[in-house]
Parts: C-alpha cells; structure tokens; sequence
C-alpha cells in the first residue's frame, strides 16, 4: 500500500511538472520535479489550511542540530485522505501523529506525503504533530542564501541566526511551505543553554528553567508568512522603549543586541521613532501593534522577519557606510522595517510576485527620505537607487516553481516605477490613498501582482496595466524617440507593452514646463521652434525612461 501511494504520487506530479514546463518553456529543461513540488499549489496542499504552527525546538550549539516538533493545525478545504508538508531532505523526521498514534508518509525530494488513516472531511479541523531533528542548511552568504549562521560574539559566545527567504522556511522546519498559506498565529519556544537568550517573533510569553537551560517561549497573535519566522540565540543585552504614535496609540519597542555594542545601539536606534512617524503617515498604522516591534543585532546583514527584524549593519550610517552625501540614516532600519507593511502585512502569493515586497519596501526608503529631509533629496535620493537598476531581466517570475525575477530590479527598477506611477498619475493625494489602500484593504492577506495592478485600475479609474506590463514583464524600460518635423516636436513611445501609453514631462528655456501624453501606437506633435528643439529637456528624474533623438 505504502509503495501504491509513493508511486502514485511521484507519477501525478511527475505529470503535473511535464505540462507545466511545456507549457511555460516547451521543454523540460530549465527546472526539476523538485521545483515543481517546492513552488506549486497543488491538490495536496491545496486541500488544508494552516490556522496555526506550534514549533517546539531544542537547539544544540555544539553540534549545530535541532530536534523538536511542529504541530500543525489546519482547516480542510477538500475531502482528501493525504495532503502535503515540506522539509528539507537532510532533516530527519522521526514520526508524525494525527490524534496520538502514528501514521504513515512518504517523501519526495523536499515533499512530504502524509497519509491519513480515514477521510479527511471537508469544512473539519485537523492537527499532526510532526517529530524531527538534523543538523539544518548552514547557510554560505546570509541573507542572500538561507540557512542557520553559527558565529560568536566578541566575547567567544554563541551568535545564533536563521534567513530563509526564497530557499524556504522547511529547510529547518516542517510547514505547507507555499506563500500562499499563512498561519492566522503561531507559537514559538526554543530550548537553549543557560547564558543565552533566543528571540523569536512576536511577544514573550513567558521564560521556563530548565536544568542547565532555559525554554524561551514567544507568540505571534497575527497572520504570518514562513520565511518570517526566525530564531536568535546570544547572550543579549535587552533595552526597550515605547513609541508614542501621532495616531493616538502606544507601540513597544524591544532591542536586543551584543552587550558590546549596547552604547551604539542605544544610539542608533533613536531612528525608530522618527521612521514610524513617516511609515504611520504614508501606509497607515504599524501592522502589528499587539505584538510590538523588536530590532534583534545578527550576524548576517538584515531581513525583515515580522515583529523581530534582523539588524545587522553594524551601526553605520547607509548600507554598511555607502550612503548618499548629507543622508545619514540607517538603511536596514529603514528598509527592513518598511517590510512590515510591504511583505508581513501585504504579503505575496508566489515568489513571483516578490515586487510587491521589494518594490514598494525600498520606494518606501525615498518615502521616508521625503519626509526628513525634503522633496529634493528625495530625488536625488531616486537618482541614487538608479545606479543599480540593470534592465537584464523581467522583474516578474515565473508562477509555481518558487522562482522570482530579475533579483536588483525589483528592487531598483520597482522602486522607479513606482515612483514614475507618482508623476503619471499626477495626483499626489489620490497617490497616497492607494498607497494607505493597499495597506488598509489588503492587511493580513497574501495577494498576487494582477490584484495589486487592478487595484490601483479601479482606485485611478484608468486601466494602467500596460504601463505596469512593460515595467515588470518586460526587460527594457521604454524609449522614447522623438525628432524635429516641419516645425514641430514629434514623440512616441518604443514599448513592448500593447497600448503602452505614458505623460512625458519636458522644459525648454524660459518657459513652464510641460506635460504631454505619448504612446507607443503613432507620433505625438506639438509646435515647436527649432532652436526650443535643441534646448529641450526631458524630466527624467521624475520618471524612469531612455530618450533617443531618432531626426533624420
């Protein structure tokens, strides 16, 4: 029976690989089985939902493995007798429970095939306890590849911490790894050595003795994505603060940090306040304000794992000390911490869509340079983040195989479009309610790219798909050509997008400067002296193109 079921399995997704990869590429090559199974919403995972995760874990230092449990609560949205969970395939799982007695499951790759003993009924509630140890993914180059970092502080002290974005929270837990289930709450107690503390996400719920240990025990109260739960472990100085929002309410605020680093910190993250006033006022209130905000010192640079970001910038100024001239604020702090609103409150459903997290987290980097420091530094701030836009790839992923795009655009690039949407749309407040909007009518929930682009459709009034088609589906921002004809400037756009149509800003000497509507279907004219023509200039810094003279 156990062996039916296995192959069974592996042949239905062997299936479902073949005709999706036909169908996105027309071959097999580009991808495996094990992508397929990683990145897909398939009947087997499609038929339950998490409500909530109780992760159960001991760490051993010395040995850099974990052991533990994860009890998974989840709704059936199917009828189905079997379902699928993640865990890396170097984890070891030693049994899984469902209503206290064992039961069996297979494994494929990363896949993990539980089979119940009855029909799990649709609308029911159901638990399994999932029983494993290992010594987890160490992780080369954190935050950029995932797995555990096993450092020490400066007093030769374990300095524990995880990132797994992108490679995937079941590298060191057992979880329905797929973006589009999030838990409405999760538990988190990790064992470790008497001397140390680990901080997990959420709010302390208490702290058990142990001999030679301590059981530290946090609780997340709010939807939260995988790859956001974190563990880190160091015998950490603790400070707090509260921060008193303009909104009316009271946000607390915990840092842990190195004892060696205390006095810098207590410094450095003075910033807090002044960014939560300029984050509360451009998105709406701090999402999470029941489980408080906590800055925890790692030794890797940053990420932005809900309620307990990872910093780790090393106290300077800018991304480790390259910042623009007369910016002097703390770049993780700023975007990690953007991440609360875009990525942990709007969250995506696929890793393809990983530019609503990227994209507007690091506008919101100009956002918050705007608001300390002005209007102009905010553009020259843009102009900053323009150096690293490379225009190689589509922003876009590609759907079902955890695959995100072009890894710098959606940062840079995305960052510049929608800035650019600011100056097409021309209508600064109506800007900003879509931005609060997003915030506001998409909180705790997990979205995809067309939800997002029809959304601001519907808020404009104006279907502006085909100016966030080019930006992200394709690798080239638009060009436009202009030339001198019979006494006239003649414009069009060259884009990919159909329909691509798009407000140019231009000035010429001693005169307003204006604003006139180009598409890429025929040329635009307006007259023009010859002498305006050789003097024009074009808005760039508003909006994100190329320009080329094409007159003859």
């Amino acid at each position: 029976m156990a062996a039916f079921f296995v192959y069974s399995n592996f042949m239905r997704y062997t299936i479902l690989f073949l005709l999706l990869s036909i169908s996105l590429f027309g071959s097999a090559q580009e991808f495996t089985l094990a992508d397929t199974l990683r990145g897909t919403l398939s009947p087997s995972r499609s038929c339950f939902d998490v409500t909530y995760y109780n992760l159960q874990l001991e760490v051993n230092i010395d040995e850099k493995s974990i052991s533990g449990v994860n009890h998974i609560h989840f709704r059936n949205q199917e009828d189905f007798d079997s379902l699928q969970i993640d865990l890396f395939s170097n984890m070891t799982i030693d049994s899984i429970l469902f209503k206290g007695q064992k039961i069996g499951f297979n494994r494929l790759f990363n896949a993990v095939f539980v089979q119940f003993p009855d029909k799990m009924v649709k609308g029911k509630m159901g638990r399994i306890s999932v029983h494993y140890h290992g010594i987890p993914t160490e992780a080369k180059n954190a935050p950029w590849d995932g797995g555990f970092v096993w450092k020490k502080d400066g007093n030769g002290k374990p300095w524990v911490g995880v990132a797994c974005e992108g490679t995937g929270a079941s590298l060191w837990w057992p979880n329905k790894d797929h973006l589009s289930d999030e838990p409405d709450s999760v538990r988190i107690s990790c064992v470790v050595p008497d001397g140390l503390i680990c901080v997990a996400n959420g709010e302390l719920d208490r702290v058990d003795n142990r001999k030679g240990s301590k059981e530290w025990v946090w609780k997340v109260s709010y939807p939260i994505n995988n790859y956001n739960i974190t563990l880190n472990i160091a015998d950490y100085a603790h400070f707090d603060a509260v921060y008193e929002s303009k909104l009316g309410a009271q946000l607390n605020l915990d840092y842990y940090v190195l004892k060696e680093n205390l006095d810098k910190a207590k410094e450095q993250f003075n910033q807090v306040p002044e960014m939560m006033d300029c984050f509360e006022e451009a998105f709406g209130p701090y999402p999470f304000y029941n489980d408080g905000y906590a800055l925890v010192e790692t030794p890797y640079l940053g990420m932005e794992h809900q309620g307990a970001i990872a910093y780790g910038n090393k106290y300077s100024k800018g991304y480790m000390g390259r910042f623009p001239d007369g910016m002097d604020f703390d770049y993780i702090i700023i975007h990690e911490t953007g991440h609360e609103w875009w990525g942990n409150n709007v969250s995506m459903k696929d890793a393809a869509d990983m530019w609503i997290h990227e994209s507007f987290c690091t506008y919101s980097e100009a956002v918050f340079v705007e608001c300390k420091y002005g209007y102009d530094k905010m553009l020259e701030y843009l102009k900053y983040q323009k150096n690293f836009i490379n225009n190689r790839s589509p922003i876009y992923g590609i759907y079902g195989l955890n695959q995100e795009g072009n890894g710098g655009d959606m940062y840079y690039k995305g960052s510049w479009m929608i800035h650019t949407f600011r100056y097409v749309l021309n209508n600064d407040s109506l800007f900003r309610s879509i931005l609060k909007g997003i915030q506001q009518d998409f909180a705790y929930r997990t979205v995809d790219g067309e939800e997002i682009i029809n959304y601001m459709n519907q808020k404009t009034m104006y279907n502006y798909t085909p100016f966030f088609e080019q930006y992200l589906r394709f690798a080239d921002i638009p060009v436009l050509e202009y030339r001198y004809e019979k006494k006239n400037l003649e414009m069009r756009w060259k884009a990919e997008a159909n329909s691509f149509r798009m407000p140019i800003v231009f000035e010429v000497p001693n005169e307003e400067q204006k604003r006139i509507l180009v598409t890429n279907l025929d040329w635009t004219s307006i007259p023009i002296s010859k002498k305006d023509f050789k003097n024009l200039q074009f808005r760039d810094d508003l909006m994100l193109f190329l320009s080329k003279n094409v007159s003859e």
